[in-house]
């Protein structure tokens, strides 16, 4: 799947690969995003070609002020989000708790989900997988084909159960809330506590409850395991505008389309510097990261091999810029990658707002 000649074709047609579900959308009325084209920085170009970016979508105020597709791709690509997915379903959290189906994230996930009893997750509670926070034994190195995440990958490409794989999870490293560390499956854990909740699957949740309001362009789809659950932690795929979106509805705060969908309290919660003792060169909230010399509301959804959604720290009187990017960065793991890709983004809303 990431070979070098097919990881572009790949991550724009994983429906082809994958146990999938469609989401059924209505998006004859998609939400507008008026042109009003500016110019890029000068360094641009290059940063496309190092970090392999396959689309970028610049919003300012909820104008479309840059759209760019490269080395084969279209706008009408539905493109694999990886971890930029969490962000999604923090989102559907923060709904159903405001919804009231989820009494407190301090409540154990083992009330929602008890087939969790016995795991590692036992004395778990919400807020710590929100702040990836479990304590959890997990090795996340994506380049070990032994680790952790690569036999959950197996899960997914095999037809397994996802579930299984969670509930199987026996050991832990901390305590519950001492200590930060990126777990994967701690969102694993999140989409089971809100499927426990509600009696419903993420796909209809999320369909109804965020995507439909938001007035997507195009529908979006779900890799799934074997037994048809929402692979919710890196399998939504969606249109590089979509994702735009997803930013502008965060820039508006929870505010789209004339109707409150994410709740305001969620959104600047959510974003906030708040998972315990992260490392000194970048922060984490809810599902989501933050800078580690972040500016007043600067953060973004990141998955792997370079997508990004990123919401500006510079927020003027008309709005805030939003960047939506799709990468196919087999690079990602290069020490420097992530900083060349924050200046990258800062630069942009520089010469948008400081021209």
């Amino acid at each position: 799947m990431f070979a070098e000649e097919k990881i572009v074709n790949n991550f724009s047609n994983m429906n082809t690969m994958f146990h999938n579900v469609e989401m059924d959308v209505p998006n004859d009325d998609p939400l507008a995003l008026p042109p009003m084209p500016l110019d890029m920085p000068d360094g641009l170009t290059k940063w496309v070609e190092d970090r392999s970016v396959t689309s970028i979508v610049v919003l300012f105020a909820g104008n479309l002020v840059y759209e760019e597709y490269f080395q084969g791709t279209a706008d009408t690509d539905r493109r694999i989000s990886w971890s930029v997915a969490k962000s999604f379903l923090s989102a559907l959290m923060g709904i159903i708790l405001d919804e009231g189906a989820i009494d407190s994230i301090d409540d154990p996930v083992t009330k929602y989900a008890p087939a969790l009893i016995g795991s590692a997750y036992e004395t778990t509670t919400i807020r710590n997988v929100l702040n990836m926070a479990s304590g959890v034994t997990f090795n996340e190195d994506y380049l070990d084909f032994n680790s952790d995440i690569n036999k959950m990958g197996r899960i997914i490409g095999l037809g397994g159960s996802m579930d299984g794989f969670a509930t199987d999870l026996t050991e832990t490293t901390r305590a519950p809330g001492e200590r930060w560390q990126y777990v994967s499956i701690d969102t694993h854990i999140l989409g089971m506590v809100i499927r426990g909740a509600t009696g419903r699957s993420i796909p209809d949740l999320m369909t109804e409850k965020l995507l439909t309001p938001m007035g997507l362009e195009a529908d979006p789809y779900y890799i799934t395991d074997g037994n048809g659950v929402a692979f919710v932690l890196g399998g939504l795929n969606l249109t590089t505008r979509d994702y735009a979106r997803f930013g502008l509805l965060y820039a508006r705060m929870g505010f789209l389309n004339g109707k409150q969908i994410v709740p305001r309290e969620w959104i600047l919660e959510s974003t906030r510097a708040s998972a315990p003792n992260t490392p000194d060169s970048i922060d984490y909230g809810m599902q989501w990261w933050i800078p580690a010399n972040a500016r007043p509301q600067e953060y973004f959804a990141r998955g792997i091999y370079g997508q990004y959604i990123y919401h500006a720290g510079i927020v003027t009187s008309i709005g805030t810029v939003i960047i939506a990017v799709n990468s196919a960065d087999r690079g990602f793991r290069e020490p420097g990658s992530y900083a060349q890709n924050l200046a990258m983004f800062r630069e942009i809303t520089e010469s948008i707002v400081s021209p």
